[in-house]
């Protein structure tokens, strides 16, 4: 028993692939670890609510307009403290214009948009940021602003 026990401890390839095994170890767990918080995330059963834009009105003409948009959440509840941003899309507008939701989840801005030449008809974008620390996001397209030139 001594005498295995000496060329046990004269052997020193195993050392040599214990380097290269943790490192395969290592990668395969970071990977399978990836896949399953990717799963987990996209499940969206997490107490997470997706945000939607309401805009009062939703079609206007060419020139200075003030529009009411409200903030709602998954159930139709308004949602305070949320940042909307309104800027160009198909139609054109000078800069972009912010404002945050209220109480009653309305945020209102005055934007002056116009179509572009030779179109008589163009959108304004609207996104929102969700307010700081929330349970909200925005993934999904928000309702456009259509512009038409009578």
């Amino acid at each position: 028993m001594l005498e295995e026990l000496g060329r046990f401890a004269a052997d020193d390839r195993a050392i040599e692939g214990l380097p290269i095994r943790l490192v395969i170890a290592l990668v395969v767990g970071v990977a399978t670890m990836s896949v399953m918080l990717n799963m987990v995330s996209g499940i969206q059963g997490l107490a997470v609510s997706e945000l939607d834009v309401q805009p009062t009105p939703d079609v206007v003409e060419p020139g200075e307009h003030e529009l009411e948009l409200r903030v709602v959440d998954d159930d139709g509840d308004p949602v305070e403290g949320a940042t909307v941003i309104v800027k160009d899309g198909s139609a054109e507008m000078a800069g972009v214009v912010t404002a945050k939701s209220d109480a009653d989840g309305v945020a209102t801005v005055t934007v002056e948009a116009d179509t572009r030449a030779n179109q008589e008809t163009g959108t304004l974008v609207v996104d929102v940021k969700p307010p700081s620390g929330s349970q909200f996001v925005d993934r999904r397209e928000n309702t456009e602003i259509l512009v038409v030139e009578e």
